[in-house]
């Protein structure tokens, strides 16, 4: 059995010169009073991003020592977040194009050991569309990376439906990943309440929600969606997201709720897996696990941010067959999409 880590994350150096040069946001800045690199994700929203990371994000060869110290056979990389989805149609498209030739690289300079998420900038969709395709026809990336909001908009907006549609035609998992969150009141006590402790998945949460009820899986219903962390609570509300759409007060007012052909709990289940990213809580695996069923749960370091002995530890003390064990650390990827059991798990 081969395992597999499905949210890892790098940048190339081009994208951190393109932060620092960056009068706008996102952008890097090294603070003089503290000698502390800052990311700003907004005026009123940073969070660290010290050397560790930032070399641990740069570097391949220690990743390559770390998965190997902790049994991991394949990452999956992303370019880390905020990526490319706040920047200007111009530049983020040309940084999308340099991360993902930068990634290829390193496809190619570790065979086996890496495979890749392609970075599109929305904000020109035909673009995004067209990156998209290049990275997986040519580079042989297996979907796209994006986050949960677009400075002020969201993945659900029609504008973008024509990325949606090209994921589809190639049978292309998107993995929707945090950003600080674009709505002010989650702002207000820095990143502790913005960052990844709450507002990341609070948002990335809202963000699915609003990708079902916009009807984008009745348009593309083959679209996969990957949330991490457990699937940002959603899980845990499987059955009250539904409430609108079953409760007779509602649902007989037709201008109460939006006309899409199934309840939100169906979409959940079927055009949504899950990562394990970052969250080391037994209960919030438990819960996943009975709403969602085991089929649905991949392997997830989070790495920079996470640790991935820390995760490969606490999976492996969970109660889970050898039949369970495999699903999470290998076999679900094959339920993902036309290149995955291909390129990941083809040897299992």
């Amino acid at each position: 059995m081969r395992t597999i880590d499905l949210e890892n994350h790098f940048v190339p150096q081009t994208y951190i010169d393109a932060l620092y040069r960056h009068e706008g946001y996102p952008r890097l800045v090294d603070d003089p009073s503290t000698g502390k690199r800052r990311l700003y994700y907004a005026a009123d929203t940073f969070g660290p991003h010290g050397d560790v990371v930032m070399n641990r994000l740069l570097d391949f060869k220690s990743r390559i020592k770390e998965m190997d110290a902790t049994d991991i056979d394949v990452a999956v990389i992303s370019l880390t977040s905020p990526g490319v989805d706040q920047f200007e149609p111009k530049l983020g498209t040309e940084l999308a194009r340099q991360a993902n030739d930068a990634l290829a690289e390193a496809v190619d300079a570790h065979p086996g050991r890496i495979e890749g998420f392609a970075a599109a900038c929305p904000h020109d969709p035909d673009a995004a569309a067209k990156e998209l395709e290049r990275a997986v026809k040519e580079l042989g990336f297996l979907g796209w990376k994006t986050h949960s909001n677009f400075g002020s908009s969201y993945l659900d907006d029609r504008r973008y439906w024509p990325i949606l549609e090209m994921a589809e035609k190639l049978d292309a998992p998107i993995y929707l990943h945090p950003t600080a969150p674009a709505i002010p009141a989650f702002r207000t006590y820095g990143f502790a309440l913005a960052g990844a402790a709450f507002g990341f998945g609070a948002e990335t949460a809202l963000a699915m929600m609003r990708l079902i009820l916009s009807g984008a899986f009745d348009a593309f219903p083959k679209l996969k969606i990957i949330l991490g962390h457990y699937g940002e609570g959603l899980p845990f509300l499987l059955q009250r997201v539904d409430s609108p759409f079953v409760r007779p007060h509602a649902k007989e007012d037709k201008r109460a709720v939006p006309d899409i052909k199934r309840k939100p709990s169906d979409y959940l289940r079927d055009n949504m897996v899950v990562t394990t990213s970052g969250n080391y809580l037994d209960a919030a695996f438990q819960c996943t696990k009975d709403a969602l069923g085991m089929d649905k749960i991949i392997l997830g370091t989070d790495y920079p941010y996470e640790d991935m002995g820390e995760a490969k530890e606490f999976l492996n003390g969970l109660d889970l067959s050898d039949v369970e064990r495999e699903q999470l650390f290998s076999r679900n990827v094959l339920g993902l999409g036309a290149l995955y059991g291909e390129s990941l798990v083809g040897t299992v």
